[in-house]
């Protein structure tokens, strides 16, 4: 059982903020800023594919209702990061699909990874025309996958 699940399940300890049937928000132990806070489905799912489409708006639900608190909270917040990532690639370090949620001020010493745009070679239109046939035609194949029972494996 993964270590999500096991503070899902109050196997093991954590600072709750947030919890309802589907959900369960608690804080970081290695937040990016005070308050951050992890959202997971009480659910294993190790990537949102495995997640029907009402899961993953449980999460998401679930994480508008702690950004909303953060910003009343009395913690310094004046403005709201979502994070989540999906696979190793992507940066995902726990094998249970979670979204970072915390709070932005200014000099909070937090830098998102952001790549210059001078840098980033500029696709041309029919590349991009390319790969939005590409991605358009999995959508097709995929989305009958996104019933209430189903899940993308």
């Amino acid at each position: 059982m993964c270590i999500f699940c096991r503070i899902a399940n109050g196997e093991l300890p954590a600072s709750v903020v947030y919890e309802d049937a589907h959900t369960i928000a608690f804080l970081d132990i290695q937040p990016f800023t005070p308050g951050h806070v992890l959202v997971i489905p009480k659910q294993h799912a190790a990537s949102l594919g495995n997640l029907s489409p009402e899961e993953a708006g449980y999460v998401m639900r679930a994480s508008q209702i702690v950004a909303v608190a953060l910003k009343k909270s009395g913690l310094m917040c004046e403005g709201v990061n979502f994070w989540l990532s999906d696979g190793k690639a992507a940066g995902q370090e726990v094998d249970h699909i979670h979204m970072h949620v915390f709070p932005r001020f200014p000099g909070d010493g937090f830098t998102p990874p952001t790549v210059s745009v001078e840098k980033v070679k500029q696709p041309g239109r029919a590349q991009l025309v390319q790969q939005a046939k590409m991605i358009e035609e999995a959508i097709r194949l995929v989305s009958g996958h996104f019933s209430t029972s189903d899940r993308v494996v």
